[in-house]
């Protein structure tokens, strides 16, 4: 039997991409306690938490895929510039980030210590560095590539005590030495989006790239659930097994992390392929819809209302109440990490019913 392919985007994209920021802000805005599961694992280990980051990177490289069709991916002056000019808008985005929070400390030139990496200045080079290879090298040289990334880093993490959490790993060594101690994260040792770390990461988007390829390759919808999904196992397969000996790790971004994430996003698109595109459940799927289509927008409206609410105290009363109600500490933590989760949704939905999405 023919099962044609509907000619509207997937709409498991725009869930599975909401999904992710959604829990990008669930697990950025707890409590003062949280369940083990919506935290970082201390070092190596991985939790629902650890997948938030890497799921959104890994759907820029499937958008980037989508986004570059259109040009037939073709270098042409204006596409770089195009994409020369997002990298940079998306990296300063990042930056006022952290001058933001500063000011609201009452400290308006903290340039002489303001950290230079973070996560939408990593989300920015990965865009641009893959969008850049996306127009100049043949798409059949990207596994390639991916492999040599991801072998080449894991050789560096090996002899350069890439698995140890102090200051003789050759992640640290590196920021402080290019970067400064100033301007790295001061919590841990290594910088969780530390410079080395941008090697790994660019096979993380490419795998995307190639997730995205697959998906536009085939037009049928059974095609692409069938493909995808194998795509997905072997990642994770492949991951699960190197992690004996290059355990899961966010902080360093790990190759055995890479694939093994990158799997489990594919699995999961997959599978919101067969239920969403292709059984037609769509009832619940608007809330997630809501952060799909503004995903940046809604990520640094997060970050800055959660400056505000931590200057202000707005956090800790709010947690207080919450805790002077539900005695359980953990559940309260969560109530309110839902809570504002449900208000980013709030400033979201309207952009959503009017059909304004706010790119960069």
């Amino acid at each position: 039997m023919e099962i044609a392919e509907k000619k509207q985007r997937l709409l498991s994209l725009d869930v599975l991409r909401g999904l992710t920021v959604a829990g990008m802000i669930l697990v950025n805005n707890g409590g003062p306690a949280s369940y083990a599961p919506l935290r970082h694992a201390a070092w190596n280990g991985l939790t629902i938490a650890d997948l938030v980051f890497p799921f959104f990177l890994f759907m820029v490289g499937i958008s980037t895929y989508i986004s570059l069709q259109k040009f037939e991916f073709k270098s042409s002056a204006s596409t770089v510039r195009k994409i020369l000019k997002r990298t940079l808008i998306i990296l300063l985005l990042g930056w006022g980030l952290y001058w933001f929070e500063s000011c609201l400390k009452g400290d308006f030139f903290p340039f002489d210590h303001l950290r230079i990496p973070g996560v939408l200045q990593r989300i920015a080079l990965c865009y641009g560095i893959v969008s850049l290879l996306a127009i100049s090298v043949n798409h059949k040289r990207f596994p390639w590539l991916i492999c040599v990334l991801l072998v080449g880093y894991a050789i560096v993490l090996l002899v350069g005590n890439g698995y140890v959490c102090d200051t003789t790993n050759i992640l640290s060594i590196i920021d402080k030495g290019l970067l400064g101690e100033a301007h790295v994260y001061h919590k841990s040792p290594v910088d969780p989006e530390g410079l080395l770390g941008i090697l790994p990461s660019i096979a993380h988007t490419l795998i995307g790239f190639w997730c995205g390829k697959l998906l536009m390759q085939f037009k049928r919808l059974d095609e692409k659930m069938l493909h995808i999904f194998l795509f997905g196992f072997i990642l994770m397969a492949i991951g699960l097994a190197l992690s004996y000996g290059l355990p899961f790790n966010k902080r360093i971004w790990s190759p055995s992390f890479v694939l093994f994430t990158c799997g489990l996003c594919t699995s999961l698109l997959a599978f919101l392929i067969y239920v969403i595109d292709f059984k037609g459940n769509t009832q619940w799927t608007s809330f997630f819809i809501v952060f799909g289509v503004n995903p940046l927008f809604i990520y640094i409206l997060s970050e800055i209302l959660a400056a505000v609410f931590n200057e202000y105290r707005v956090s800790k009363v709010a947690c207080e109440m919450l805790a002077s109600a539900i005695p359980d500490p953990y559940f309260s933590s969560l109530i309110y990490a839902v809570s504002f989760v449900l208000l980013n949704w709030l400033v979201g939905y309207p952009l959503y019913k009017k059909k304004i999405y706010i790119k960069i």
